[in-house]
């Protein structure tokens, strides 16, 4: 290999690029590199925060959940206590009813009965006045015979 012009010539130029690539692109390349790396850092810390929220997140959702269904819960024991004393209380109220009406059916049972029997008098006291007025028509007066009908219907 020969030591010539041309490989001085090249080395100069090699230089001289070397030189302009350390002080004109270089530092723009590096500065590029920085500033990428600058970014996919904030880039990875912003995705662990979003993580984190996202944990926190669901955290308070499962927690608000959990109220939810607890008040839920709450709500239907006492919507359930509610039926159960609405229908005790409806219960209650229809015995009562019951009972009420049985004391009133028995009442008229007992009125009707005491009708029927005062009937059923009268009616036999008049066939025994019809059949004593038959037999003996002509001697007893109108006045007599209602004595007799009135203690005959005293004594059935």
């Amino acid at each position: 290999m020969e030591f010539n012009a041309t490989l001085i010539g090249e080395m100069i130029s090699f230089a001289i690029l070397i030189w302009f690539c350390v002080h004109f692109v270089w530092p723009h390349l590096t500065k590029a590199i920085e500033e990428r790396q600058l970014k996919i850092a904030e880039g990875l810390n912003a995705a662990e925060r979003a993580h984190a929220e996202l944990r926190e997140a669901d955290n308070k959702a499962a927690a608000e959940v959990k109220q939810a269904r607890q008040q839920a819960t709450e709500i239907i024991d006492r919507a359930q206590q509610q039926a159960n004393q609405i229908l005790d209380k409806a219960r209650a109220d229809a015995v009562a009813e019951i009972n009420r009406q049985k004391a009133a059916a028995q009442d008229e049972i007992a009125s009707m009965a005491q009708r029927a029997r005062e009937e059923l008098r009268e009616r036999v006291g008049a066939l025994a006045v019809q059949g004593a007025s038959k037999i003996v028509q002509r001697e007893i007066d109108p006045a007599a015979h209602k004595v007799l009908l009135d203690q005959l219907a005293a004594e059935i």
